[in-house]
C-alpha cells in the first residue's frame, strides 16, 4: 500500500472504496511536529493501514529533522506498542 502525503491539508493518506485513511498533523513548532488523529474507514481495518500511516508520518518527521507529539490515542498507543520507532 501506498501512502501520500498531503502537505498542503496536513495529512497523509490512503485512498480506499469507501474514503481516505488519514493521520492529520500540525506544526506544534518549528522543528515539532504534532500528529493529531488517525481515521480509518472500515475497509481499512485489520489491515495495517492505520500502521502504515503512522510510520510514513515518522518516516517523515525524521527526513526533515522533527520530533514529534502525538496527541492523537491511535499514535499514542502504536508508540507505546513499537518504542524504538520514537523519534526525537
Amino acid at each position: 500500500m501506498t501512502v501520500q502525503h498531503d502537505h498542503s491539508h496536513g495529512r497523509f493518506f490512503v485512498p480506499l472504496d469507501d474514503g481516505d485513511a488519514e493521520l492529520l498533523y500540525a506544526s506544534f513548532s518549528d522543528d515539532i511536529l504534532d500528529l493529531q488523529h488517525t481515521e480509518v474507514p472500515p475497509s481499512g481495518k485489520g489491515h495495517g493501514v492505520g500502521d502504515a500511516l503512522v510510520r510514513a508520518a515518522l518516516q517523515y518527521a525524521r527526513e526533515q529533522g522533527l520530533r514529534v507529539v502525538a496527541t492523537c490515542p491511535y499514535v499514542q498507543a502504536w508508540l507505546r506498542r513499537h518504542p524504538e520507532e520514537r523519534t526525537g
